[in-house]
């Protein structure tokens, strides 16, 4: 696997205060991104800023790509892209436990971006919020519009009580 994220660390130390943008498109597998929830030919976006501190390098920034589905309710194809935040601190010398290391003078994003998109790719995702979904009893897509079908609000905890009743009635 390529190493397309390593960014230069040296100059940044050396200057607290200084920054370094990173604007760059990489295809997904160049990351480590082999999953079946991405488009064919994904391709990540990354937009960045690298910013120099006395004790290490914090990167900030976007990391996105596009990713397709079915949707959870009414099973419609949906295609869209997924856009991750990106806030993570780096050093050589490792004085914050969630920081990442410094490695010969060298960041290396391409962990930090395949783990993020992959945390924040959904599992389900929806075609739209207000998504009706499809009716329980024939199928009908309801985003299409009301199916016809009568929709009793039953609540099943009283179902005994009103196998009750009817025998009642019927008496």
């Amino acid at each position: 696997m390529k190493r397309p994220l390593l960014v230069n660390a040296h100059e940044l130390l050396r200057r607290p205060g200084s920054e370094r943008r990173i604007e760059v498109e990489v295809p997904a597998v160049d990351v480590g991104l082999d999953d079946a929830r991405l488009v064919d030919d994904a391709v990540v976006r990354i937009d960045i800023v690298c910013s120099s501190l006395n004790d290490g390098i914090v990167v900030d920034g976007r990391v996105s790509t596009v990713h397709r589905g079915e949707c959870r309710r009414c099973l419609r194809p949906v295609v869209e892209r997924v856009v991750s935040r990106v806030h993570d601190l780096y050093q050589e010398t490792l004085t914050d436990p969630d920081a990442f290391p410094i490695d010969n003078d060298q960041i290396d994003l391409v962990s930090v971006v395949r783990e993020t998109l992959l945390i924040d790719l959904p599992e389900a995702p929806l075609c739209r919020d207000e998504c009706r979904g499809l009716c329980a009893s024939c199928g009908t897509d309801l985003n299409d519009g009301a199916c016809g079908c009568v929709q009793e609000n039953v609540d099943p905890r009283w179902a005994a009580l009103d196998g009750i009743l009817d025998q009642l009635s019927d008496g």
